[in-house]
């Protein structure tokens, strides 16, 4: 799936265009439905299915002091997520105070004027432009007069609750990962490249790839039964995620041991699944200590996965 920056980008996509907007942190159920309506208007009318969307996160920008310190995706996570929809590409417009300022008639005359789109498909809510002055009503007024088609998307429930980021987020910091997945309609996963560590874990005996974190939302700390996954394959594991007390109570850091992996992972994009968590992180008295109790996480681990 392409990633494209710039609005002038659409115009090398196949024509007609059907897009669905909003910002999508962590690509959840309910931003499925609204990428579903644009991908039904597209399978029946032929062109191009993308998402736009907007980088940084608006409220970043917008109310700095309320923004999430994490988020459920990162924009090159998002665009693999998306990927995985079906998507033809992500255009992710770069939100700023010009773009925060534009009106929200100036904002549609921005994006769609002399382009040959066909459907904009949003949540039934979506609100855009300076103030949130656009809503799904002014839409369809521009839709009625530039000649496009306007999908509005209620809102997916799951508990009796509305499904949002917000509510995914916090869940994930409860450590309720099942429920997180229900809602994402997937497993959870955070990402990150493979960076050389202290190499500590190879004299214990238990090779670790320390995953350089991003941004993307974290569980409770501690020692997880996990799967790492590169590209298609994946394997079962455990991974550490915290200080590391006994070794140098360091940054906070993900150090992940796959079972029966044999290769190099130095420089490669790792993604995990915190499957079950096994215990809380604390320090040992020795490496001695350290190394018996990752025996017993890691035989806990493959209990657990058999």
């Amino acid at each position: 799936m392409l990633l494209l920056r710039n609005r002038e980008d659409l115009n090398r996509m196949a024509m007609p265009l059907h897009l669905a907007l909003g910002v999508f942190d962590g690509v959840h159920l309910g931003h499925q439905a609204v990428i579903a309506a644009a991908r039904q208007r597209a399978g029946a009318l032929g062109g191009s299915c993308g998402v736009v969307t907007f980088d940084p996160h608006p409220i970043r920008v917008l109310a700095p002091e309320r923004a999430p310190r994490q988020l459920l995706a990162s924009l090159e996570h998002k665009t693999r997520l998306l990927g995985r929809l079906d998507m033809a590409f992500l255009l992710a417009l770069e939100f700023n105070h010009a773009l925060a300022d534009m009106s929200a008639e100036d904002f549609l005359q921005w994006l769609v004027d002399e382009r040959n789109i066909a459907t904009l498909a949003v949540g039934e809510d979506w609100r855009f432009g300076k103030a949130r002055q656009g809503d799904v009503a002014l839409l369809r007024q521009a839709g009625a007069a530039r000649g496009f088609e306007v999908v509005s998307v209620a809102p997916v429930m799951h508990d009796g609750e509305r499904i949002s980021s917000t509510r995914i987020r916090q869940t994930i910091r409860d450590g309720a990962l099942n429920r997180a997945a229900e809602m994402l309609g997937r497993s959870y996963r955070v990402e990150g490249v493979v960076a050389e560590g202290r190499q500590l874990g190879r004299t214990l005996g238990f090779p670790t790839a320390n995953v350089v974190l991003g941004e993307e939302q974290l569980p409770p700390d501690g020692v997880w039964a996990v799967r790492g996954f590169l590209e298609e394959q994946s394997w079962n594991g455990v991974a550490n995620l915290g200080n590391r007390p006994t070794v140098d109570g360091a940054n906070h850091t993900l150090e992940v041991h796959l079972f029966d992996y044999s290769g190099d992972l130095y420089g490669t994009l790792l993604e995990v699944e915190f499957v079950n968590h096994l215990r809380d992180e604390r320090k040992f008295a020795s490496l001695d200590e350290l190394r018996a109790q990752i025996t017993v996480d890691s035989e806990m681990a493959r209990r657990f996965f058999s």
